[in-house]
């Protein structure tokens, strides 16, 4: 996960140390030296085999593809890319050490543009180790090419080569076990094939490379037998190895059977041919199988430079070499030797570069500069390259006809065992050891000679010339140079400080070498070392963790020592040697303030700060210097600064400590001594009030006692009393008796007093009574005089009325059904009274019948009745029976229905029980799917939302790819510049054919030349195609158009015609009045007339579309469209006057007809002259005639009028006549429908109650399926008959205001004729209706006044989205004037011309958000005023008259939103790019809170190239400042509040995608610390967007990640507990973001701890269970999908003003 490509682009733009150590680090930081100092670039990557080396120039070569991309479509990078794979395949093997070893060196130019984008690359390789083709040691591989063609030797295309499994031959047998664990050969050999054909090779010559590799495996099968003499050999004709070989190779087999075993000797005189021994026929076909394949990889690395070779110039290349590290095994022959030889000319020229970056780095800071003693290996690289050295002893003992290896290993001995690097070992006479850099390494000089010449026979190489395949025989036609690499010099070269050692070096051998391997790789040595001088270098050491390929598992020893061999030791010791700590003044400062005294902290020069502590801390001047931006310290004197820190913050910690502790302990004190008070306090209380309750008791209870006491002797008192009153009482009446006298008295008090309490009361009721009264005739009058006021109010009336209309009717329709009745009675009365009055007579008839017969029959009657008297006596009996046996079974029944319904009681409540229960379940079930399915719906809604809006972004990304393409020449004109444009810079020009509202061919041709005029002639040409279809869509388009319009004309004819009928009926039954038949008359004349001039218009608007189209390239000016437009208004002037004159005329005669009918007037005469009424004017014969011809015409017209009147009452009848049909057949569907009721009736009588019941409910469902079916097809029918209404009623309410214009119009024209003088009269302004009108030629200066030269400074203080507005109200004319056209060429040129302003201010924040706000505003408005009812919810009735009448512009509604798509996505592509490089200062390095922070500076790390002068360092205050400058600038802009929200939600993700990535690459911010501060910045941005009122828009929840990293940098992180607690907080973290955080955290002070393994591993063992994704980092760049809500105005269109500033007088307000 840390080399995916959100880590690409999280390292993108960042400086050299700012982040953890990372290749793409290293490859940032070429990138960026390139673009700044427009030098060539070099990333050496090395180090020991199985380390990474080749991993790490891959991923070097995938930055560079995906931050500089390509220019064009070639896709380069992709290629570049794709010879990974290949030369994988060619070139790298198993090996002890490493699966996947390079057995070659390689060097990749990358070549870039000036505008730094991937133009094509190059390769060089080095030193291919041949001789693994013949050879493997144990546990080792050939080159993974064999093995992947075996492994797909089963292929229908390979089955030719004759191959079978790797272990059936020689050459990939050798080492043992062929497979590597987690390998698939047979998908890395299609991932071969698959780069073979991007790099451009055919599939032929692919087939030809696999059989040349076939036929090396081949080769090495061929079985070689000895003769008996042992100085012979032989191959067996039908060796069936040699046959594929030869087969494969187009060679003929007896020549290549012959010169296997023999060879040719040719001397002055004479050629001999000598057999060779099975020895040296073993070692030739070695050499020839070594040789064939080193040809086919340089072939291959030919064509691959070939693929990525390009024409342009190139401006600057990075270079990337990865090359063999060293190397030592037990057994080490010459390709080490020359691996190592390599690696000393890399590390000299890493010495020299490392002492050359230091001297650069003192002398730009001006500190005194002095030799420092390093390591120099010059005397090595003397030793093997110099005159006489070890190479040059090679070469000269391979010229010497029978050299051997012994010979020249004395020769070594012999030369140079005086020096220094040279030894010879004790125990051996043909090996020696050279003392490299990195180790002593010791080489066995058998097969030197061997190697180093590298001999294969000519004769066996004629016969490969000779192939019959061309690419075998290209490989070896051309006596070249094995070098593959080519000479390039470096454009310029660079200044470097050359190194010596004190022994002068030994000059070169003068003398002409043979092209041996070791001349040959020298060569091309020195030409690398040449180019990376050339360029400046980058080092990436790759280190191997262990021997044994273990993963987690690191050797620190083995680890040491590929550090000494790399040369990294030495540089710290060179860099340590000076001052290798350095510190920025700002950061010593910072750092080292709580080593300053109070007193220097009053001075504002930090430097001069800085220099006081220093000078009183370290005594020693010599142990700093003090450089121009930095503090350059000796070892250790950082380590005394940090001691001095830390001892400071002790002692501050300890009277931190102490304080706090006394203050904890008062604090306590206090609170146990407020507690003791409080304790003493209550229960003092509580004694108290127990005391007082005592005493209160005792009180209480002697009171009681006392009342008690008190009242037992009251009681005793009053029972004495009243005995004793008892007593006196009978006693007193006993001896005294009153006198009568006293009695009568009483009395008469008694009545008196009566009396007079009766007279009192009576007169205090009366006066009540009359006050009563007078304060009710007060109220009376009051009301009185209210009432006459209402009733005197129309009001009253209404409301005594209301209701009597109905009542009237009511009772008007009581009476008629009354007497209906009446009559229907009266009927049936007189029917019963004339049937009595027949049977009346009928019955007399009988009775005098009777009487006649009776006198005979009496006897035989008598008996009849007795024997009926018997039978009824009879019947009786058995009626009483049956009664009897009826009442029983009645009863019986009515307890057995009784018991029924019960039963039926119980069961229906049983189903409605049951049916509640599934009615509750249905509705759970029903909410939790709804509720599913509604967040299922929201989901893909915002994922289609998400993919539409990314397609539009790639829309305008394209858009932008064809600009650049086509100002590519013009580019690379310029001068470069330092700047990096990225690849995928996008723009919003688009100049798409958008939907036209008018499908006419003008149009199109309007809409070509718009497009020539707009974006040239190459792209309209580009989009011609996709024109034509739409053209020929847009033709399809109006013949319907014209189809629908013909129907519409019909049915206006028939709506005129009928009106037509109606007035002439009314104006001859009627009143036959002038006035109607002029109206008549003008109607019919305008609306004629109305025609021909739209005929007219048309065709000379097509005239003048074609002429435009013929004259498009001569550029006519429009003079000749306004001449024309001039002449037309001409003319229709003058045929108004024309027909204003037949008018007058046609009425007059119609009035003179109108007399002459009803005797008024006198009789006329054709010849005498003729005097109308109301005019004076005379008309002479000539005129009468006319007149005349025209009264047959009317009569004509009458007779037509009679003949429509009768046809439409015949079609009314007829109408009639099938509405009538209709009711029959409904009647008779009601009938069947109740004959099938009446079955279905009768089968349910049948049925049981509950099978009654069921079958009741199952046809009731279906009944109100049927009807509810029904009823949603009725409402069906109305929606579509209303919205087919409406329209019909739009237009007809346009045809109505028309003429109502045109009638008055008339009108008063025909009161001006009628009178006897001519009047002026003067126009009416009219009031403004929110439309603005402008010709078509101004619409150029409308959209350059209103859209390309607005600044939105200009509109401070108008209305928000004024030009929304205005372009609303042009495009609500030209609906209202119903021209198509028109609305097309403004919309279309409004969003052309938008899109020109914001390519032209693509990094204007403030334009962009104006023209955002605007775009928006405009397409409210379209949906606000399109008619829609959805839309017109909140309009009020003066917004809904200025809605749009004809058009329909849905269409171009989608194009202004994928217009206001992109203005977003600009928007936050500047506020983004505002924004970014602040965040990562501000959120994690700036200290908010002062002197929390103690992040040591990364020192060294941070290169000085990396570095731009003065301080770039950001506080949150400053992100704060700039967002509200955002918010301050959308808001006064009026852009909707949404969009305010959702674009701050998505600042937001920015600014926690931005510092959690930074936060999850760096060490230096993973502490306590940093958490504090990110805590606080938090909560700022929290504040703040509660202050601004926007805590709805989901930023804070953005943070989330953010806010849990702070929180887990701040957690304790020791025991499981904690472990438990962080994995429940950290719900927005995915587990390889928690175990990054710990495994990064670094504790600042020594009071903090680092997190342990075992801990780490437990929070691992507990977030296994959690499904996170594999990505580490966030998506910076992911959007999220904006929504457009609708947000009508309140605006009316007509209470707009447009300011005099716009320069927009051309528009006419209407």
């Amino acid at each position: 996960p840390i080399y995916g490509q959100d880590v690409i682009y999280a390292y993108s733009g960042q400086n050299m140390g700012d982040m953890d150590p990372h290749i793409f680090a290293v490859a940032e930081e070429a990138y960026k030296q390139m673009a700044r100092d427009e030098k060539n670039q070099s990333i050496i990557v090395s180090g020991e085999s199985g380390a990474g080396k080749t991993v790490s120039a891959k991923y070097a070569m995938r930055y560079f593809a995906t931050v500089g991309g390509s220019a064009s479509d070639t896709n380069i990078e992709e290629k570049v890319l794709a010879s990974s794979p290949i030369m994988e395949a060619i070139g790298n093997a198993k090996t002890t050490r490493n699966d996947n070893s390079s057995r070659f060196g390689k060097y990749i130019q990358i070549g870039f543009d000036k505008r730094y984008h991937i133009i094509g690359a190059n390769m060089r390789t080095y030193l291919l180790e041949k001789s693994r083709v013949v050879f493997q040691a144990e546990d080792e591989r050939n080159y993974h090419i064999f093995y992947q063609l075996c492994a797909a030797a089963s292929l229908p295309e390979f089955k030719e080569l004759m191959l079978t499994c790797a272990e059936d031959f020689f050459y990939t047998s050798q080492g043992g076990d062929i497979r590597i664990e987690g390998i698939d050969d047979a998908e890395d050999f299609e991932k071969t094939r698959q780069a073979f054909t991007l790099l451009g090779v055919r599939e032929s010559h692919q087939i030809s490379i696999f059989k040349i590799i076939a036929s090396i495996l081949h080769l090495g099968n061929v079985e070689i037998q000895a003769e008996r003499d042992g100085d012979s050999c032989s191959v067996s004709p039908q060796d069936e190895h040699l046959n594929s070989f030869c087969r494969l190779l187009g060679v003929e087999h007896s020549q290549m059977e012959h010169w296997l075993c023999h060879r040719k000797l040719v001397t002055t005189s004479e050629t001999y041919v000598k057999t060779m021994s099975l020895q040296q026929v073993v070692n030739a076909r070695n050499a020839l199988a070594k040789h064939i394949y080193a040809q086919l990889f340089s072939w291959i690395v030919e064509h691959i430079n070939k693929a990525l070779y390009t024409p342009l110039k190139q401006h600057s290349f990075i270079g990337v070499l990865d090359i063999y590290g060293f190397e030592t095994f037990e057994v080490n022959s010459f390709e080490q030797f020359c691996i190592n030889y390599a690696n000393e000319k890399l590390q000299q020229q890493f010495n020299s570069h490392v002492f050359k970056l230091e001297q650069e780095e003192y002398m730009k800071e001006e500190i005194p500069w002095t030799l420092i003693d390093f390591y120099d290996n010059q005397p090595c690289i003397d030793l093997i390259e110099a005159k006489l050295g070890i190479l040059d002893l090679l070469d000269e003992e391979c010229k010497v006809p029978k050299g051997t290896d012994q010979n020249w290993a004395q020769k070594l001995y012999d030369r140079h065992s005086g020096s220094q690097h040279f030894q010879k070992p004790r125990m051996s006479n043909t090996a020696f050891i050279v003392i490299h850099f990195a180790d002593k390494v010791e080489y066995l000089s058998d097969g030197f000679l061997e190697k180093n010449r590298d001999t294969v026979y000519e004769e066996q190489i004629n016969i490969l010339k000779a192939s019959k395949f061309p690419l075998v025989a290209d490989l070896f036609h051309d006596d070249k140079d094995s070098v593959s690499a080519t000479t390039t010099s470096g454009k310029g070269s660079s200044s470097k400080i050359n190194i010596r050692s004190a022994r002068p070096p030994l000059k070169a051998s003068n003398k002409e070498h043979k092209r041996t391997v070791g001349h040959q790789f020298r060569t091309s040595l020195h030409l690398l070392m040449e180019t990376l001088n050339a360029t400046t270098p980058h080092y990436v050491r790759c280190i191997k963790p262990n021997d044994e390929k273990l993963p987690f598992h690191f050797d620190p020893k083995r680890a040491v020592q590929q550090l000494r061999a790399c040369g990294v030791l030495e540089t710290i010791r060179i860099s340590a040697a000076g001052y290798p700590s350095r510190w920025t003044y700002h950061d010593f400062f910072n750092r080292y303030r709580v080593l300053v005294k109070k007193r220097e902290l009053t001075s504002t020069d930090k430097k001069a700060i800085c220099r006081s502590v220093l000078e009183s801390l370290i005594k020693d001047p010599d142990k700093f210097q003090f450089g121009r931006t930095k503090i350059f310290f000796r070892a250790g004197q950082v380590a005394y600064l940090e001691k001095l820190r830390a001892d400071r913050f002790r002692a501050a910690t300890i009277m931190i400590q102490k304080t706090v502790r006394g203050w904890l302990q008062r604090v306590k004190y206090r609170r146990l001594k407020i507690a003791a008070l409080t304790l003493q306090r209550y229960c003092r209380g509580h004694l108290a009030r127990r005391l007082a309750e005592h005493l209160r008791r005792t009180r209480a209870a002697i009171v009681l006692q006392k009342q008690c006491r008190m009242w037992r002797a009251r009681q005793a008192y009053q029972r004495v009393r009243g005995a004793a009153v008892v007593i006196q009482a009978f006693a007193r009446g006993m001896f005294r008796i009153p006198p009568p006298t006293q009695h009568k008295a009483t009395i008469l008090q008694k009545h008196l007093r009566g009396w007079m309490a009766r007279r009192r009361f009576q007169r205090l009721r009366g006066a009540a009574i009359i006050i009563q009264c007078a304060f009710r005739m007060l109220k009376a009058k009051q009301e009185l005089k209210a009432l006459k006021i209402e009733a005197r109010s129309a009001e009253h009336l209404k409301r005594l009325n209301v209701g009597m209309e109905n009542k009237v009717v009511q009772l008007q329709r009581k009476i008629d059904d009354q007497n209906k009745e009446f009559k229907s009675l009266s009927e049936q009365l007189a029917v019963a009274t004339s049937t009595h009055a027949t049977e009346v007579e009928k019955l007399k008839k009988e009775l005098a019948q009777y009487h006649q017969s009776q006198g005979g029959g009496g006897l035989r009657l008598q008996e009849e009745v007795e024997n009926l008297r018997a039978e009824l006596q009879r019947a009786h009996c058995e009626r009483k029976v049956l009664e009897d046996t009826h009442t029983r079974e009645k009863d019986e029944l009515r307890k057995q229905v009784a018991v029924l319904e019960q039963e039926n009681a119980l069961l229906k409540d049983e189903k409605e029980q049951l049916n509640n229960q599934i009615l509750c379940q249905a509705k759970d079930e029903f909410a939790q799917n709804s509720v599913k399915e509604n967040l299922l719906m929201k989901k893909e809604l915002e994922e289609e939302r998400s993919r539409y809006q990314n397609l539009v972004k790639e829309y305008s990304r394209l858009e932008q790819r064809y600009d650049n393409l086509r100002d590519e020449m013009t580019i690379i004109k310029q001068t470069p510049g330092h700047r990096r444009n990225p690849s995928n810079q996008s723009s919003l020009e688009s100049d798409s054919n958008y939907p036209s509202i008018s499908t006419s061919e003008v149009g199109d041709t309007e809409d070509a030349l718009q497009q020539v005029e707009d974006v040239g002639l190459e792209k309209a040409a580009m989009d011609m195609m996709v024109f034509l279809k739409l053209q020929k869509r847009v033709r399809e388009l109006e013949q319907e158009r014209k189809k629908l319009q013909v129907q519409l004309e019909k049915r206006e004819q028939q709506d005129s015609r009928r009106v037509q009928v109606e007035q002439a009926k009314n104006d001859l039954d009627v009143d036959q009045d002038a006035d109607l038949a002029y109206n008549s008359l003008k109607r019919q004349e305008l609306e004629s007339e109305n025609k021909k001039l739209k005929n007219d218009l048309n065709e000379l608007r097509k005239a003048v579309a074609d002429q435009a189209t013929q004259d498009n390239s001569s550029h006519c000016s429009p003079d000749g469209y306004s001449l024309l437009l001039n002449q037309l208004k001409l003319a229709n002037e003058e045929l108004e006057v024309r027909k204003e004159e037949v008018l007058i005329l046609r009425t007059q005669i119609v009035s003179a007809d109108q007399r002459r009918l009803t005797g008024r007037s006198t009789e006329p005469s054709i010849n005498a002259r003729t005097s109308w009424p109301n005019s004076e004017k005379h008309v002479d014969q000539e005129d009468a005639i006319e007149a005349y011809h025209g009264l047959d015409l009317a009569y004509q017209g009458l007779k037509q009028v009679a003949r429509l009147l009768e046809a439409q009452l015949q079609a009314q009848g007829r109408e009639h006549e099938a509405e009538v049909e209709a009711l029959r057949a409904q009647v008779e569907a009601l009938k069947e429908d109740l004959d099938r009721q009446q079955q279905t009736f009768c089968q349910t009588l049948l049925l049981s109650p509950e099978a009654q019941l069921e079958f009741g409910v199952r046809q009731e469902l279906t009944r109100l399926t049927n009807d509810n079916l029904d009823l949603k097809e009725l409402v069906e029918k109305l929606e579509k008959n209303e919205r087919k209404l409406k329209k019909q009623l739009k237009i007809y309410m346009k045809k109505v205001q028309d003429l109502e214009a045109a009638q008055a119009l008339a009108q008063s024209e025909r009161r001006r004729h009628e009178l006897n003088r001519q009047v002026t009269v003067q126009r009416k302004e009219k009031d403004f209706q929110g439309m603005l009108d402008y010709h078509r030629e101004d619409e150029a200066l409308l959209i350059r006044n209103l859209v390309t030269d607005l600044k939105p400074q200009m509109l401070t203080g108008s209305v928000p989205c004024l030009p929304a507005y205005i372009l609303y109200m042009c495009i609500r004319h030209a609906d209202y004037i119903n021209d198509d056209l028109k609305v097309h060429s403004l919309l279309t040129s409004t969003i052309n011309g938008i899109k020109r302003v914001l390519k032209k201010h693509n990094e204007d924040f403030e334009m962009t958000s104006f023209w955002l706000s605007n775009t928006c505003r405009l397409l409210h408005c379209l949906k606000q005023y399109s008619g829609d009812e959805g839309f017109m919810t909140q309009n009020t009735a003066k917004q809904n008259e200025h809605c749009l009448k004809n058009f329909d512009l849905t269409e171009y509604r989608q194009v202004l939103s994928d217009l206001s798509i992109q203005i977003y996505q600009q928007l936050i592509k500047i506020a983004e790019g505002v924004l970014q490089p602040m965040i990562v200062s501000a959120m994690l390095e700036n200290e908010s809170i002062q002197g929390l922070s103690g992040v040591k500076p990364t020192g060294y790390r941070k290169r000085s190239s990396s570095m731009v002068d003065g301080d770039n360092s950001y506080c949150l205050e400053a992100i704060i400042r700039q967002m509200n400058s955002f918010h301050t600038v959308m808001c006064d802009q009026g852009l909707d509040p949404e969009i305010i929200l959702q674009v701050f939600k998505q600042l937001f993700y920015m600014i926690n995608a931005v510092t959690l990535n930074n936060l999850l690459l760096r060490k230096d911010v993973c502490s306590w610390s940093t958490g504090m501060q990110l805590r606080y910045n938090i909560s700022q941005l929290e504040e703040w967007l509660r202050g601004r009122n926007l805590q709805q828009s989901g930023a804070v929840q953005t943070l989330e990640p953010l806010i849990q990293a702070a929180q887990l940098l701040q957690l304790k992180k020791k025991t499981p507990e904690d472990a438990e607690a962080i994995c429940s907080l950290c719900t927005s973290l995915s587990t390889q973001q928690i175990v990054k955080i710990l495994n990064l955290y670094t504790p600042v002070n020594e009071f903090e701890e680092r997190v342990t393994v075992a801990f780490i591993r437990t929070i691992q063992a507990q977030l296994q269970e959690r499904n996170d994704p594999q990505q580490l980092l966030l998506d910076s760049k992911h959007m999220f999908p904006v929504l457009f809500p609708f947000n009508p105005s309140l605006l009316t269109m007509d209470s707009i003003h447009i300011p005099a500033y716009l320069n927009l007088e051309f528009l006419n307000e209407v």
